[in-house]
């Protein structure tokens, strides 16, 4: 019995850590889509930060805008609906769903898509084109909901402009991922 307790222990902090399932405000992510180190949440926050703090740091590179859009897709849920957020600040978690907004409309998304839809498009999108397929990256970018052609959306993903929303609320998110610790003695 003791070494029940000891294992239930031990699980429930990695436990924690753990992806969950999808929900309707927060796509599912598979494991590693951040870096092989790091859960999705973190990965999320961090890859968003740095890809929405300068559109030189995805110019030229569709799959950096396109894993910083999902990021963006996935974070205004992750953050409301996981408990492991919950002292993160509520108006951080707006302006993330305000910036997903705004992306969302630089690059023809419609505001009712749901994210997974979004989510999945440019998962499929982005390793059609690690593979070299663009014909399969472009029918991946004809998803429901996606107005522009996309060619053109394949070029937006390219050139992001700056998005200051973005740049904004992921920092911010960043800044309460990892907060400040005091190490005087």
């Amino acid at each position: 019995m003791r070494a029940a307790r000891l294992a239930l222990l031990l699980f429930l902090p990695l436990a924690a850590c753990a992806t969950l399932p999808g929900t309707a405000s927060t796509p599912y992510l598979p494991a590693s889509v951040f870096g092989i180190y790091e859960d999705n949440d973190i990965g999320a926050i961090n890859y968003a930060a740095w890809a929405f703090a300068s559109p030189a740091n995805t110019r030229g590179n569709p799959l950096a805008a396109m894993r910083a859009v999902i990021a963006l897709e996935y974070l205004p849920g992750e953050l409301t609906e996981s408990p492991r957020w919950i002292g993160m600040d509520g108006s951080i978690k707006l302006r993330l769903a305000q910036a997903r907004d705004e992306v969302r409309q630089i690059l023809g998304i419609q505001p009712n898509v749901p994210p997974q839809v979004v989510v999945n498009a440019l998962l499929w999108a982005s390793n059609a084109l690690q593979a070299g397929d663009q014909p399969a990256a472009l029918h991946a970018l004809a998803a429901p909901g996606f107005t522009l052609p996309p060619p053109v959306m394949l070029e937006r993903l390219s050139n992001l402009p700056y998005v200051q929303d973005a740049n904004l609320a992921t920092s911010r998110a960043q800044a309460q991922s990892f907060p400040p610790t005091d190490n005087t003695p």
